[in-house]
C-alpha cells in the first residue's frame, strides 16, 4: 500500500512511502526511491530522527542509479509492533535485534544482498553490526557521525562505557552523561512533556548539535574520564539537575536564525514533532538502555577479535562532537575495527546532522566510495 504523505508532509519528488508486514515481528514503514532491481542501498536513521532525515539524500542516490530504502527503525515513526514501555521487552532493542530487523527487511524485499548499508548516529552502530555479522548480505558500509570502535579483544570483556555518574556529579558545575539520563525512567516524559513543546524542544536540540551553533568546536578527548567528558557541550554532558529540554533551552535559535535555517525548515521539523508527539521517545531511548546496561557489549563478546571485512567509510560534519564523544573510537575505526577502511570525511560547514546539513557532500562521498569498489 502506498501512503501519499508522511506525518502530514508531502514526500519529496521520486520518494514513495509503504509498509511491509512481518519484518521480525514489525509492521515496518519505509521511504523508498529508485527502481527495484537496481543495486540497493539501505539508509538507517539515528536519534531523535526518522526515515525523513534522508529526504534530501535518497532522491539524489536514486537519480544516480540506486534503489534506496530508508525504514523507520524499531521504536520510531510509522513502524509499529514494538514494545514502547520502559519496563517492556528491552532485549528487542539490542543491536543484534536491530540488525536482524534490517536483515529481514532485505529478505522481505526479495533480495539476497544489498550494495551498501548506510547509517547515521545510532543508525551507524546498527549499520556496523549489519556489516560485521552478515558481510555476505551487506557488501559495504558507510558509518556517519558515530564511529564504530570495534569488538573487544578476545580476552577482554567489554560492556557499555563505564558509568562516571559520581565523578561527573562531583565536577564544578555538577554534570551527568546524556546516555545515562536517556536510560532513566523520566527521560521520555521529560521530552514528550517539554515545557516549550516538542517542536521547540527539537528545534533547540537540532540547532545545538549543528554547525549553526558556533560554539561547536570538537576535538579529541584524552580518555574516558570525568574531567575529559566535562569538556563536552551540555547536550552530551548535561547539568546534573536538568532535563534534556532544560539543557538545550539556552541554545534555542532566534526567529531570524530559524527563518534562515534552510537545512531544517519549520515544515521539516514539524514532521519530527508530529511523529514523536504521537509515539513518544521511549522506543529510541531503549536503544541507549541496551548500551548502558551492558547488553550491547555482552553481545559483541561473541565477535571478539572480528573486524568489519567489507569496504567501509566514515562521514561526519567537521563541527560534530559525535566524532569524538567516545574517546578512541574514531581512531580505532580507522586502524583496527575495519579491515578495508576507505577514508574518513569530515564535511566543513556541517555538524551532527550531516546528511541534512550538507546532503550534496554526503551524496558525493557515498557515490565516490561505491564507484571505487
Amino acid at each position: 500500500m502506498t501512503e501519499p504523505a508522511y506525518f502530514g508532509a508531502a514526500l519529496p519528488g521520486g520518494v514513495s512511502s509503504r509498509r511491509i508486514e512481518g519484518v521480525n515481528g514489525l509492521s515496518l514503514h519505509l521511504l523508498e526511491a529508485g527502481e527495484p532491481g537496481r543495486p540497493t542501498l539501505v539508509l538507517l536513521h539515528g536519534f531523535p530522527e526518522l526515515a525523513w532525515s534522508w529526504r534530501k539524500v535518497a532522491p539524489a542516490l536514486a537519480q544516480a542509479g540506486y534503489h534506496v530504502v530508508a525504514p523507520d527503525q524499531r521504536g520510531y515513526g510509522g513502524t509499529t509492533g514494538w514494545d514502547g514501555r520502559y519496563d517492556g521487552d528491552l532485549g528487542s532493542f539490542r543491536q543484534l535485534s536491530l540488525a536482524q530487523d534490517v536483515l529481514e527487511l532485505v529478505f522481505a524485499l526479495g533480495l539476497s544482498e544489498v550494495r551498501a548499508v548506510i547509517g547515521h548516529d545510532f543508525g551507524s552502530s546498527v549499520a556496523a553490526h549489519c556489516a560485521l555479522v552478515r558481510p555476505d548480505v551487506f557488501r559495504a558500509v558507510v558509518m556517519m557521525s558515530a564511529p564504530f570502535g570495534g569488538t573487544p579483544a578476545p580476552t577482554v570483556p567489554r560492556g557499555g562505557g563505564r558509568d562516571l555518574g559520581p565523578a561527573l556529579a562531583a565536577c564544578a558545575p555538577p554534570r551527568k552523561h546524556y546516555q545515562w539520563y536517556f536510560s532513566g525512567p523520566e527521560a521520555d516524559a521529560d521530552m514528550r512533556g517539554a515545557p516549550q513543546g516538542v517542536h521547540a524542544f527539537l528545534r533547540a536540540y537540532y540547532h545545538a548539535k549543528s554547525a549553526d551553533w558556533a560554539a561547536n568546536r570538537p576535538h579529541r578527548l584524552a580518555g574516558w574520564s570525568a574531567d575529559q567528558l566535562a569538556l563536552l557541550p551540555d547536550y552530551y554532558v548535561m547539568p546534573l539537575e536538568a532535563t534534556m529540554p532544560e539543557a538545550v533551552a539556552p541554545f534555542m535559535p532566534t526567529a531570524a536564525e530559524i527563518a534562515a535555517c534552510g537545512w531544517l525548515t519549520d515544515a521539516d521539523l514539524a514532521v519530527y514533532a508530529r511523529a514523536f508527539g504521537a509515539t513518544g521517545f521511549q522506543g529510541g531511548l531503549n536503544w541507549y538502555r541496551c548500551v548502558t546496561s551492558g547488553l550491547v557489549g555482552r553481545d559483541l563478546r561473541l565477535f571478539a577479535g572480528r573486524r568489519i571485512e567489507v569496504p567501509a567509510m566514515f562521514i561526519a560534519g567537521a563541527a560534530d562532537w559525535g566524532v569524538y564523544q567516545s574517546p578512541g573510537a574514531f581512531e580505532a575505526m580507522q586502524t583496527s575495527a575495519c579491515a578495508d577502511f576507505r577514508g574518513a570525511h569530515l564535511v566543513d560547514g556541517a555538524g551532527h546532522w550531516v546528511q541534512q546539513e550538507a546532503p550534496g557532500a554526503v551524496v558525493e562521498a557515498v557515490l565516490t566510495f561505491l564507484a571505487d569498489q
